[in-house]
């Protein structure tokens, strides 16, 4: 894809309009709540063949021709009062996906399939919204009894949310959700599975909220135009893959490094309260002792980067561009960009090991160094060890693959709760009968005979919950972490890991939290958050991806290598 140039980045204002910049909003505070989640009655079905796992017992169903009626039909009609459905195998919403120009059309004309027994859930507010979400994978579709739509809700939803079932079946999935809740809620008495990770690791979340010190009464959020510039600035992970002449054009292997549970490692300090604007002129003053004390620190900068002469490695610092990337990391001797970027990795591209890069700071966010995601993280982090550790040592092979997917479920709540503290611009979507005027704004998803069915960005809501200074930092720590983490023993740095750790030229791609280079590295594995574990190993000549595609489908063949070699020693 051929990007269409360079993206103007927000910066901050001067006078009265800047004080906005340094603000919350009025009223709006993220508590601890004091009501215990609804337990949801919850089932599994396997739509390839009917199996159905309700409580302790497995069922086969007649799926008809698997629409989203048909299945409501079947499962309640054996499953009473079942209000959550995940969808193990099967992915009826592909159904027909060949007649439509793309995969979001098919699942949302599934979706809207009409029945006369059921109709779309619809939630209140000035919007009609249609309580359906449509995703080209993971869609959620609500439904409830046509005869009385204001009644009980009725979700069929993806197990993808959750994790790749890769080939489990409904015991198994039904079981590994058992599994999650237990190890929750050891750390959590009142832990409650919801639909989604993002919906259970906020909630997990807010119960960590401090009853005493500073932050009893709650974290203060944002004021609107300060979480306007965080969502605009503050990019996520790091997906780059890259190409010859930076890398060979005939690869002589292709190895995978994959972060371990990467977020994990970074909850442990993040950034609170109202945060200080720093100006260029008050950030040049300072000592170099104060300069670096305040890129430690959680801080958010607006800097002008010049990548020095004779740099040979990979780019640093992102740089904002239009079309789909939106992100990329400039590496060429001499580019010069304008960017915003965590002090993390601003502290990186002044202090690396290989040569500083040319930084002017144009001004920057400084804010209270805090904790409010730590216990949070800290509970995860052995739930998510407990589940890992069973996964190898259960005698009952089931019970391994329920505990290892229950695992995978730990990350999920952890990496989609922090993303949901970015609090993107709402997405409202909603139905129009053919022929009626379409509200201002929308984008249209789909349509059949009756009905269009669209969606649109309705600005930021008063969500007491929205952090999204919280998710920025943890994700430029990761993005930092990608190119040099460091191996500690207390306070004493043992070892490295990293792109910048491995030789110029070997490295093919990031994915969000993990690596791909020619050849392998000595980097350590103990198995904690952030370690960098070997995911794969395809031996070469490899002809170079052009696209990520091609990128992704090397990786599951370098997997199955790694696999089939491990397999083969143990032996």
């Amino acid at each position: 894809m051929v990007e269409a140039g360079p993206r103007e980045l927000p910066t901050l204002p001067e006078g009265p309009a800047g004080a906005r910049f340094e603000a919350v909003t009025t009223g709006l505070v993220s508590k601890r709540p004091n009501f215990t989640q609804q337990a949801r009655s919850t089932v599994f079905l396997d739509a390839a063949t009917g199996d159905l796992a309700v409580r302790d017992q497995t069922v086969r169903l007649d799926l008809g021709a698997r629409t989203p009626g048909e299945i409501l039909d079947a499962v309640l009609a054996t499953a009473p009062g079942t209000e959550r459905i995940y969808i193990t195998a099967g992915a009826p919403w592909h159904d027909g996906a060949e007649r439509y120009s793309t995969l979001k059309d098919a699942v949302a004309a599934w979706l809207n399939t009409p029945s006369e027994r059921w109709t779309t859930a619809t939630g209140s507010g000035r919007d009609k919204l249609a309580g359906h979400f449509v995703h080209q994978r993971q869609p959620v579709g609500r439904y409830a009894p046509a005869t009385a739509p204001d009644s009980a809700t009725t979700e069929i939803r993806s197990m993808g949310e959750w994790f790749d079932p890769g080939g489990a079946d409904v015991v198994t999935c039904r079981q590994a959700f058992t599994l999650l809740w237990q190890a929750l809620r050891r750390h959590w008495d009142d832990a409650v599975l919801m639909g989604s990770p993002s919906q259970t690791g906020r909630d997990l979340w807010s119960r960590t909220v401090p009853t005493i010190g500073k932050w009893a009464g709650g974290y203060p959020v944002l004021s609107e135009e300060l979480r306007g510039l965080l969502h605009a600035t503050g990019g996520q992970g790091r997906t780059e893959l890259i190409l010859p002449p930076r890398v060979p054009e005939q690869l002589p292997a292709l190895v995978e490094y994959d972060r371990t549970f990467a977020y994990a490692k970074h909850l442990w300090k993040s950034p609170v309260g109202v945060p200080r604007r720093i100006t260029a002129a008050a950030f040049a003053a300072m000592t170099e002792a104060e300069q670096t004390k305040a890129l430690m620190s959680c801080s958010h900068w607006n800097v002008r980067v010049t990548v020095p002469a004779g740099w040979n490695h990979v780019g640093l610092l992102p740089a904002p561009v239009t079309g789909d990337r939106a992100w990329i990391y400039p590496s060429e001797p001499g580019a010069t960009f304008t960017t915003w970027a965590g002090g993390a990795e601003v502290h990186l591209a002044l202090s690396n090991h290989l040569m500083p890069w040319k930084i002017e700071v144009l001004g920057g966010l400084l804010f209270e160094d805090g904790k409010p995601l730590d216990e949070w993280g800290k509970r995860l982090k052995s739930a998510w060890a407990d589940l890992t550790n069973l996964s190898r040592i259960h005698g009952d092979e089931r019970q391994r693959t329920a505990a290892y997917l229950a695992s995978r479920a730990v990350r999920s709540v952890l990496l989609f709760g922090l993303g949901g503290f970015a609090q993107r611009p709402r997405l409202v979507s909603g139905t129009t009968p053919v022929g009626e005027a379409l509200p201002d704004g929308v984008e249209i998803l789909g349509q059949d005979s009756e009905v269009v069915t669209w969606q649109r960005q309705a600005g930021f809501s008063r969500d007491p919950y929205a952090h999204p200074e919280w998710a920025a930092y943890v994700w430029s720590g990761a993005r930092a972490a990608l190119l040099d983490m460091k191996y500690r023993q207390g306070k004493e740095v043992i070892g490295h890991a990293g792109a910048l750790h491995a030789r110029p030229g070997t490295v093919v791609y990031f994915g969000t939290d993990g690596i791909a280079l020619t050849e392998r590295q000595p980097w350590r594995y103990r198995g904690e958050p952030g370690d960098y574990l070997l995911k794969g190993h395809l031996t070469g000549p490899v002809e170079h991806p052009a696209t990520q595609e091609q990128y992704l489908k090397l990786r599951g063949l370098g997997r199955a290598e790694l696999a089939a070699t491990e397999k083969g020693t143990d032996q």
